[in-house]
């Protein structure tokens, strides 16, 4: 995918926004092994971006994550790879609606890994044991999930849901 594709594939910023959105480094970029791309402004540390496939063509977002954090000594839970973390790392972000429902403030929110590393965290087996499901099936298992409310979270932003 180029910075030219992720640029025009935004859903809820302006054309003129989306221009100056700052670009990961799309080069180091394995897409066999990630359900979407997500990176943190360096400018502004509470925005975000996600760009995720729907059908055969990318959507990208625009997030904010909330000013604080889960208090440590908590656990928290992903809401897009459902895997269990230290408060501290995972976050509340809120993606504005696209369309008008966005420029008049409507907001979809839910909590993510902070670091936006999903794709990484699903992919660490667990140790196989006896008579459990077997290690590679539960990655993908859980990388099924991931997709899944992907899709949901991204249907909520265009309004879908």
């Amino acid at each position: 995918m180029t910075e030219a594709q992720i640029r025009a594939s935004f859903v809820n910023v302006s054309k003129g926004d989306a221009a100056r959105v700052p670009m990961p480094g799309l080069h180091e970029v394995v897409w066999d092994e990630r359900e979407y791309l997500g990176w943190h402004d360096a400018r502004a540390p509470q925005r975000a971006y996600l760009t995720v496939w729907q059908g055969d063509r990318p959507v990208s977002m625009l997030l904010r994550s909330a000013d604080r954090r889960i208090r440590s000594g908590i656990s928290a839970m992903c809401s897009l790879c459902h895997m269990p973390q230290p408060g501290g790392q995972v976050a509340l972000f809120a993606a504005p609606r696209s369309g008008d429902a966005g420029r008049n403030g409507d907001t979809v929110g839910t909590y993510i890994c902070a670091d936006l590393g999903c794709s990484a965290i699903i992919r660490i087996a667990p140790p196989p044991a006896p008579m459990h499901i077997p290690p590679e099936e539960i990655v993908q298992r859980r990388i099924e999930g991931l997709e899944k409310r992907l899709e949901a979270f991204t249907g909520s932003v265009l309004g879908a849901a």
